[in-house]
Order: structure tokens, then sequence, then C-alpha cells
């Protein structure tokens, strides 16, 4: 038997506010924690706006702090990042207004280097085969095309 324990509302506030502690959220993901709890709207709304007051729930650092850690760590460019903000319910402007978090020139070395380590590790085919390669890794990557035709210009 499969019986969900059942919490207080102070208890589940509790439990929001520690989500959002041990990692920025955005509304959504808090949203979507909420639907384990059987809350009705008028908590689920009363919680939602504790924790924004309280700085708890703050989708513009949620975004920038995002940006940044999937570009710094995880080499992401700007379309794929762009695309996992809108699924995560982030509103276009915030997410364009946010992308300064990264820096221009750590965005072109960042490109170059994916672009140079992963060409080297292509063997045995034509220039022209080996660029298409690369190409189509980097756009999986979510680097823009114009982005990715410089560096090959560079080359």
């Amino acid at each position: 038997m499969n019986e969900k324990k059942s919490y207080t509302f102070l208890e589940i506030k509790q439990k929001l506010v520690n989500y959002c502690v041990y990692q920025d959220r955005c509304h959504k993901e808090v949203e979507q924690k909420m639907w384990d709890y059987l809350l009705i709207p008028e908590a689920k709304e009363e919680i939602l706006l504790y924790l924004m007051r309280e700085n708890y729930l703050n989708e513009e650092r949620f975004t920038r702090s995002y940006i940044r850690g999937k570009f710094y760590m995880k080499s992401w460019g700007r379309n794929k990042i762009r695309n996992h903000l809108k699924f995560k319910g982030v509103p276009q402007k915030l997410i364009n207004s946010c992308f300064d978090e990264i820096d221009e020139g750590d965005y072109q070395k960042t490109l170059a280097k994916l672009f140079h380590n992963y060409s080297s590790k292509i063997k045995g085919l034509q220039v022209y085969q080996k660029n298409a390669k690369t190409i189509k890794y980097l756009l999986g990557k979510g680097f823009e095309y114009e982005e990715i035709r410089r560096v090959i210009e560079e080359e």
C-alpha cells in the first residue's frame, strides 16, 4: 500500500523553503514540487508569495545562476541555455536580459576551444567533412551557426 505521508501547512512551507535554499529554483520547479503535496490553490498561492517575499524564490537570480552554470561548467551555447530556460517557463525578456552573465570573450574562447578539441579528435576525413561534423556537434551544444562559421574562418 502506497500511502503518502501528510504534512501540515507549516511543514510543507518549510520543505519548500529548504527546496529553494538548497539550489536556486524557478517558479515552475516550485509549482511542480507543490504537486507532491495535496494543497488547495490558496495554500499554494500563499506559499509562493511567501517564498518570493522572503527572496527564497527569485526568478532573475535563478536565471542568472542557471546561465552561468550551464555555460561555465557545461560549456553550453546561448541557444541551448535559452531553450532549456524557456522549457522551465522563464520569460523570454528575462532570459535575454540575463545573458550579460556570459562574458563575450569567454564565449568566443570556449567556442574556439570546443571547436579545436572536437575537430582534432576526428581522424581520416576531408577538411570539409571534419568541419561539417564539428559544426553539427557545436550546434548541438547550443552555439550559433554564425559564431561557429567565424571560428572556422579564423582557421
